[in-house]
Order: C-alpha cells, then sequence, then structure tokens
C-alpha cells in the first residue's frame, strides 16, 4: 500500500453526510445554521482560529518544486514553486510567516508579497498563498472555490501545450490524435526551420559577438525561432549568440514566412478549422517583423499569438494588435493582478494567460480573470509547472468570471499527474476528454501518493527539514 499524505483524512471532507456539507459542496447558499453546523463537523485540536504554521520543507519532483507548510495541528497545505525556480525564492520567505494562523491568508500576503516580482520572482510568494489557501480550507473543511465566493462553473476546460515538431504533417497528426482524446482546444509551438533544422536563409541579422558570454536561462539554448532546438540542453554560462529579446536587430526573411505559412497550412489541412488552435514560443523579436508575421498566418484561424512582445511594452502590443486580426495574448510573467492594468487601459490584449504561480496565487489569479471581464477581454491560465499548480488553477477557473481554458503541459507524459489523486474521487482520472472536474473535496482537494513522488524525485530528500532558513531576516520596512 502505498504511503499517502500524513494528517489530512482526519479532517476528510464529509459530502453527503449532512445538508450543510452538500450544500457547501454544490456551490449552494448556506444558512448561519449550516455553517455552524459544518463548524461541529470540523474535527480541530484547538480550532482553525489557533492555528499556526511551524514550518516549511520543499521536495523537488519533474516539473514541479512542491512547498510544504505544517502547522500546529498536524494538517499540512501544500504550495509550487514556479517551474524553473529555485527553492531560495520560498524558503527565504520561511521565517516572515513562521507563527502565522494560514487562514488569515490576505494578511499573510500583505507581509510577503513586497518580496515578489515578475517571473520566477513572484515564485515564493505565489507558492506560499497556494498553500495558505489549501490549509484554510482543510481547517474549515470546505474547497477553495467556496472561500472564494462559490463557484462559475463545475468543469474547466484544459487546452494541452504541444512543443515544437519539425514538420507541419507531423504538428497535424499529433494534434490530431490530441482531438481523438477528446481534447477541444489545442496549443502548438511554432520554430522557422528548414529540412534538418536549417535556418539559411530565414533570418537578417548581425553576427553575433564571439567574445560574449552571456549565461542560458535555465541552462538551455533560447534561440527562437533558429539555431539549436529549444530543448537542447547547454551548461550555465554557455554562449548564446542571440536570446530571446527585441533589441538583436532579427527580422524574418520572405523565406522564413513561406516556411511558417507552409506549416500551418498543412496542419489546418489535417486538423480543420473546427478546434482552437494557439501558438506559442516565439521569442521577442522587432515588433515590424512580428507585425508582417502576424498579417502572413492571420488566415489560419488561431486563437492567438502568445508573447510576441514583452508584457511591459503595452504600446507595441497595441500597435501589433491593430495590426492583425488574431488576438494578442499575453500575461505569463506578470506579477499580481494589478500588472494587467496598464494592459487593459491601453486596449493592447486580446487575451490574458497570467501564471498562478508566478503571478501570487489563487486570489490574484481571480482577481485578474474578473478584472479582464470587466475590460472584455478573454481570460486563460498559462500553466507548465505540476499537479498542485493544476489544482490550485482550477480553483481560481472556477471561482473566476468568464474563462476560456486552462493550460496543461504535460499531455505526452502518461503517468505526470500519478503523484496526486483528488479526495472526492481518488479513482477518478484527473482530467477527463480535456476537462478538469472542480474538486470538492477540503482545501485544493488531492492527496500526495509519497510513494510516487518519493520515486521521482530530482534532487534533495523527501520533504527534508530546512532549518538553516529559519532565522534568515532582512529589513522590511513598514506595511
Amino acid at each position: 500500500m502505498s504511503q499517502q499524505e500524513p494528517n489530512v483524512s482526519r479532517r476528510t471532507f464529509m459530502t453527503g453526510t449532512t445538508s450543510a456539507t452538500a450544500a457547501v459542496a454544490a456551490g449552494s447558499l448556506v444558512t448561519n445554521a449550516d455553517l455552524e453546523q459544518i463548524n461541529a463537523q470540523v474535527n480541530t485540536n484547538s480550532g482553525p482560529s489557533a492555528l499556526r504554521i511551524t514550518d516549511m520543507r520543499i521536495a523537488h519532483s519533474d516539473r514541479s518544486m512542491l512547498m510544504r507548510l505544517d502547522t500546529n495541528q498536524g494538517i499540512s497545505g501544500y504550495g509550487e514553486i514556479r517551474y524553473d525556480c529555485s527553492n531560495a525564492h520560498g524558503l527565504i520567505l520561511k521565517s516572515r510567516i513562521i507563527g502565522m494562523n494560514p487562514c488569515n491568508v490576505a494578511e499573510i500576503f500583505r507581509k510577503i508579497k513586497k518580496h515578489g516580482g515578475f517571473g520566477c520572482d513572484g515564485g515564493g510568494v505565489s507558492a506560499i498563498e497556494v498553500a495558505c489557501w489549501d490549509l484554510a480550507g482543510k481547517a474549515w473543511g470546505v474547497p477553495v472555490w467556496q472561500m472564494l465566493g462559490g463557484k462559475m462553473r463545475d468543469r474547466v476546460r484544459m487546452y494541452c501545450d504541444t512543443v515544437s515538431m519539425p514538420t507541419g504533417e507531423g504538428m497535424g497528426n499529433h494534434l490530431k490524435e490530441r482531438m481523438a482524446q477528446g481534447w477541444t482546444f489545442c496549443k502548438m509551438d511554432l520554430h522557422a526551420g528548414g529540412e534538418g533544422g536549417s535556418t539559411a536563409g530565414m533570418y537578417t541579422r548581425p553576427a553575433p559577438d564571439p567574445t560574449a558570454n552571456r549565461p542560458v536561462r535555465g541552462g538551455f539554448a533560447d534561440l527562437r525561432p533558429g539555431g539549436p532546438p529549444p530543448d537542447t540542453k547547454l551548461p550555465m554560462g554557455a554562449y548564446n549568440p542571440y536570446g530571446e529579446h527585441l533589441f538583436t536587430s532579427t527580422f524574418f526573411t520572405d523565406k522564413a514566412l513561406d516556411w511558417l505559412a507552409d506549416y500551418c497550412e498543412t496542419v489546418r489541412s489535417i486538423v480543420g478549422y473546427e478546434i482552437p488552435i494557439a501558438s506559442d514560443h516565439y521569442g521577442h523579436f522587432p515588433i515590424e517583423t512580428f507585425i508582417k508575421f502576424a498579417r502572413r498566418l492571420d488566415k489560419y484561424n488561431l486563437a492567438w499569438y502568445e508573447d510576441v512582445v514583452p508584457w511591459f511594452y503595452p504600446d507595441q502590443l497595441r500597435r501589433l494588435k491593430d495590426s492583425c486580426t488574431t488576438p494578442i495574448c499575453t500575461g505569463e510573467d506578470v506579477y499580481l493582478a494589478e500588472g494587467f492594468r496598464d494592459l487593459f487601459e491601453k486596449q493592447a490584449i486580446s487575451v490574458i494567460h497570467p501564471d498562478l504561480a508566478n503571478l501570487g496565487g489563487i486570489l490574484e489569479t481571480k482577481k485578474a480573470i474578473d478584472l479582464a471581464t470587466q475590460y472584455g477581454v478573454a481570460s486563460c491560465i498559462h500553466n507548465n509547472n505540476g499537479p498542485i499548480t493544476l489544482f490550485a488553477s482550477a480553483h481560481a477557473a472556477a471561482a473566476g468570471d468568464q474563462f476560456l481554458a486552462c493550460e496543461y503541459h504535460m499531455a505526452d507524459v502518461p503517468h505526470f499527474l500519478d503523484r496526486v489523486r483528488r479526495t472526492d474521487k481518488p479513482n477518478d482520472p484527473i482530467i477527463d476528454r480535456g476537462y478538469f472536474a472542480v474538486p470538492n473535496g477540503p482545501g485544493l482537494g488531492f492527496e500526495i501518493d509519497m510513494d510516487v513522488l518519493k520515486a521521482n524525485l530530482h534532487e534533495g530528500g523527501l520533504f527534508e527539514p530546512t532549518t538553516e532558513w529559519d532565522n534568515e531576516t532582512s529589513f522590511d520596512g513598514h506595511m
């Protein structure tokens, strides 16, 4: 028998046992009497008001850096530090939250949010916020979506990301297989490269400086498009001659545009035009070259062009948006919901794509979805993280206003989700034919299979002590 997540089963959400818990699980309105009845069912040592965080521990698994917050009442809550972050993004905040009540999510978030920032810098803050919601839900015996105001939908549509393939025929056939599995929304990475990956004649750009030596993000070659395949592993500090930013004077040629158009034409001829297909992984090229690109590919009805310009250049995004007819999407590196406001005010994008593990957690993601709805902008959720972020994203998506789809990045890894199971329906698949049924179990609604997790650890042990971080401090200034 697998070793299951410790100290959670005693607080299992007792759905179906009373009218009160059934009402909560269904997202219905409950009376004061119902709430008192629920509170009476919560098995606590000294009550949620006396719950305190006592420890933070980390386990690094495949595409997932799990954070566990332990408490004085024997229950634990889980978050996930953003993929490609260091565990230090979370551990440096440990001393700031020990002794606090995780049910007071807003108080904890106000204390630590100043330590977050866009991209990886939001990873630690977001993981703590998610773990606190998980603890609060377990302490009170309700799912996280209920604490966010209830759910707007019972199922969340997922879309599957598909990494770059060398030919349009290969991509089209793979997406066709996805459709046969029940997926109703897909995304493909696009990289212009001729036969054998050659990019000869596809880009106009100056020769790289042979004396330069810039670190490669994550140790991977990020020549998008062109150069080594994007998954080519390079040593940290290896020379990356171009990088992925708009200050390299790198432009598509007509040969590259012809190649990309033929690629998309082939994909659509195989898949058809009924299913949305988003596109991603261009790198940040000058706006002029992307206007040419966007106009050329508009006729293939792609769901969006993703992150073609950094999100902090809203005027350039607006210029691109006004120059083509395909929706413009960005947001995976934005920190805090308010980070989208300038994009909304300037009508620079058509779709937001926040990553919950960057943005600040569950509540910030719900806020971003609701704010986007007010401005008439569609919402998706970006996620190339592990199972915990998937569950957390489902709660935010369920409670948000208008919503399109949440990303699933690991559709080609069959056993990626085996380390977790739903607490309300442990035998059900977590994703079924392209949908995620919103969990009704307490907290985030999952349990961890510790045996599976232990078998998939990347480095370090299974939630080893982190006492060396207990007294880490810096001057935080006034609240």
